[in-house]
């Protein structure tokens, strides 16, 4: 059995040492930095359901008559309405997708399903009872060319699969630098901006601003009470 012993209970100068070195990092890692930080070591993942399903059908061959430089759109929300720029000079796939969808009624209420304060609030995918929506086949992600997720832009959202997207998207709250092409694998390509807002940037500050947590399938992120896409309309 072990005993005390007033000599166990003080340790010499050198192990003393080494515990406060222990401990300092203990407490660096523990604290991690900002939510920032926190925040862009998550990954934008289209549906966790999808997360580890097989190589997806690249759709390349998008009509592109529905591709319109410099066509806008209307994101309604139930927060106030944001408009938004598209750029089919640089991600003319990803537009006609987008438009695609938009021209079919496909967004109409639907929600903002994850929303990260300093990173990104993500929707499109869900309707307002968290059913997952039917899509059509993924698409060829445009970031190797394309432009940077900067603050406002808007990009799509895609499985830990390269070409994986299709009717999920997200607007960028802060530059995030990390979601560019870095190389060619899945996990460096990045992710495709298609556009920027234009107006309605208070829209997206209170957006991201909302109370989060569990909801529908997801765990955490989800606002508590749903952030209503009534419908994006063309401009």
């Amino acid at each position: 059995m072990f005993q005390y012993s007033a000599r166990n209970s003080c340790p010499g100068p050198s192990f003393a040492l080494l515990c406060l070195v222990l401990l300092s990092l203990f407490v660096l890692s523990a604290c991690g930095g900002d939510s920032g930080s926190v925040a862009k070591s998550v990954p934008v993942v289209d549906d966790p359901a999808e997360a580890g399903s097989a190589s997806p059908v690249v759709n390349e061959e998008l009509a592109t008559s529905s591709a319109k430089t410099g066509s806008n759109v209307v994101i309604d929300t139930s927060f106030g309405e944001i408009r938004v720029k598209l750029d089919s000079d640089s991600a003319p796939n990803t537009v006609a997708n987008f438009l695609d969808y938009v021209d079919a009624g496909h967004y109409d209420q639907t929600i903002f399903h994850r929303v990260i304060p300093g990173f990104m609030i993500q929707g499109g995918g869900f309707s307002v009872d968290y059913q997952r929506l039917e899509t059509r086949s993924p698409i060829l992600n445009e970031a190797k060319d394309g432009r940077a997720n900067e603050r406002y832009t808007i990009a799509m959202a895609r499985t830990p699969l390269a070409h994986s997207a299709t009717d999920q998207f997200f607007i960028n709250v802060a530059d995030n630098d990390f979601l560019n092409y870095r190389g060619p694998t899945d996990s460096t390509w990045g992710y495709a901006v298609f556009g920027e807002v234009t107006a309605g940037f208070e829209v997206v500050n209170a957006i991201v601003s909302v109370t989060t947590g569990a909801s529908g399938p997801f765990s955490t992120d989800a606002p508590v009470e749903p952030v209503i896409i009534s419908g994006i309309s063309r401009e």
